[in-house]
């Protein structure tokens, strides 16, 4: 049943997409070029719809016995209409945020998608208590902004969502969690189908409502596939969405060392700075789909460690990052800690 789903999704996806396009300039869902963009011409975007009809129809076939599948997808609507709005006529962060908090809600309240507490790996147990609720909507709005902000160039939030749903699929099938393996799959089938349309050059983009839609689906997978477990284990869905998740958050910390509000858009993210750096349109696409596989092996070992391999593979990880962070000047030109104190060391070497 699921690989006949799979089919169903993926050609569903290629088939929607062409009407979806067509939908798009009816609508005036159309990203005009500006500065802070890449592309040079008017493209429709909206396509995220033809991901979410295709995904819509598989989730609802296969209709899997669990509390928590109606409210996700009643969350995923909510999600779907924001992300439409916005691609018509740009709505406000304000307005964005308020309605992924309340798709939210609707899935960790109704649904009962919460993190409760983590095992901790040498005995014993973090409850989280009354902080659950606020800490799984975060956790679930976060995501599903992270994947918003990668979404810059053609393919590539397409793209890095599918390497992570990918990946998920597998690990779920690792922990024989039949529930995330069936609506991972399905949400990856569907946005492999579009990204025929969606890889470089693109015919249209995903907008707002494919990025914010993978986000969410992302994000709540995530947490029913490594939910109340060890504090190892919860690392695992960090790992694997290591792109957006990095760049997401030294977006932030190039907002605060710049004094710039948290919510200003800028042209300074990851696949712009490999473009800075005389990286080719597709060259960036593909090796930040490179740095999303690494990710996505790195969790699957991580998964397999002992507690003091996973550290290590952990503090490994996080130094690459840092190098390849201070390498392509993401957080800033004049950000080198780990680099000025390697060559002032290297000077020192040399002077003595």
């Amino acid at each position: 049943m699921i690989y006949l789903m799979l089919i169903v999704c993926f050609f569903g996806s290629i088939l929607l997409t062409p009407l979806v396009k067509k939908l798009a300039f009816k609508l005036g869902a159309m990203d005009k070029p500006e500065q802070r963009k890449v592309h040079q011409k008017i493209m429709p975007r909206m396509g995220g719809l033809a991901i979410y009809i295709s995904f819509i129809i598989g989730a609802l076939i296969i209709n899997p016995d669990k509390a928590y599948h109606y409210p996700i997808l009643v969350g995923s609507v909510i999600i779907i209409i924001t992300g439409m709005l916005d691609d018509m006529y740009n709505l406000s962060a304000k307005i964005k945020f308020g309605a992924q908090t309340i798709a939210a809600v609707v899935v960790v309240i109704w649904g009962g998608v919460q993190v409760e507490f983590i095992n901790l790996p040498f005995g014993g147990q973090i409850q989280f208590g009354f902080l659950d609720v606020p800490i799984t909507i975060l956790w679930i709005v976060g995501i599903t902004n992270a994947i918003n902000l990668i979404d810059g160039l053609d393919g590539l939030a397409a793209g890095v969502s599918s390497i992570a749903l990918f990946t998920m699929t597998g690990m779920a099938m690792i922990m024989g969690n039949g529930y995330v393996i069936a609506i991972s799959s399905i949400a990856l089938a569907s946005t492999l189908g579009f990204l025929f349309f969606n890889f470089y050059p693109a015919k249209i983009f995903m907008g707002d409502t494919g990025a914010l839609f993978l986000g969410y689906i992302i994000a709540v997978m995530s947490l029913l596939g490594f939910k109340n477990v060890t504090l190892i284990s919860f690392v695992i869905p960090v790992i694997i969405l290591g792109v957006p998740i990095s760049d997401t958050f030294f977006a932030i910390i190039r907002r605060l060392i710049n004094k710039q509000p948290l919510s200003a858009p800028d042209k300074s993210h990851l696949h712009h700075c490999l473009l800075n750096i005389g990286f080719t349109h597709r060259q960036t696409v593909i090796i930040i789909y490179a740095m999303a596989t690494f990710f996505g092996l790195v969790a699957v070992i991580f998964s397999q460690a002992k507690v003091w391999g996973a550290i290590l593979l952990i503090a490994i990880m996080l130094l690459i990052i840092e190098l390849f962070v201070e390498k392509i000047g993401l957080v800033g030109k004049n950000y080198k800690p780990i680099l000025k104190f390697i060559n002032d060391l290297r000077y020192t070497t040399e002077k003595k």
